[in-house]
């Protein structure tokens, strides 16, 4: 757990996420056999690509909240025009996609938590199941929360929550603000069609 908090240690502070690229010292934990890459692995039909990451924390000057919604884009290294993917974006720099909903459906979200979260700190939340009910239009998710209910992710520092990335989620801001640092990385088995490429770590 130290050694992956020292890979992110000279990633900026202050910041409500940081989309990490390039950070060598951290890719051996992300290999199928990795201490993070293993657990994705036993989730998974085949070996996982660590395919995106984003460094969170909540302090308190970044006490931030999110509505519920579904994660809809891939980070891809170059644009091409395949037919299902669309539309395109960029953030921090990086080139997103939204793919066909089947690409996100065989995805895994790891998310390890390097502080605490009790109830507190802003613990994920989530709609079990919701997952399963495919491209969810933005007026009706709150009918889609209410019918699936709503857990909140609790974690002592050095847990993970896997889950399927297409499940609605949300984050409160935090009650008692405190470091609230997730290692959120997204893990995919399958190469992509048509000569698009995975953007990786």
């Amino acid at each position: 757990m130290k050694m992956i908090a020292d890979a992110l240690s000279d990633q900026p502070a202050d910041q409500a996420g940081i989309r990490l690229f390039g950070v060598e010292a951290l890719r051996p934990f992300l290999e199928p056999n990795g201490a993070v890459g293993k657990l994705a692995a036993r989730k998974m039909k085949g070996p996982p690509q660590a395919v995106r990451a984003i460094l969170f924390d909540k302090t308190p000057s970044t006490n931030w909240s999110l509505a519920w919604h579904q994660d809809r884009v891939i980070a891809v290294e170059n644009r091409i025009e395949v037919a299902g993917f669309g539309p395109w974006s960029r953030k921090h720099g990086a080139l997103h996609v939204a793919p066909p909903f089947e690409v996100l459906a065989r995805m895994i979200t790891l998310r390890l938590h390097l502080d605490p979260v009790p109830e507190t700190n802003a613990p994920l939340l989530i709609a079990p199941g919701s997952h399963t009910r495919g491209r969810i239009a933005e007026h009706d998710v709150p009918a889609v929360v209410r019918e699936c209910g709503v857990v909140a992710c609790l974690a002592a520092a050095g847990d993970a929550w896997l889950y399927s990335t297409p499940i609605l989620h949300a984050s409160e801001a935090a009650a008692v603000p405190a470091h609230r640092r997730v290692l959120q990385v997204d893990f995919a088995v399958d190469p992509l069609p048509g000569g698009l490429q995975w953007l990786g770590v």
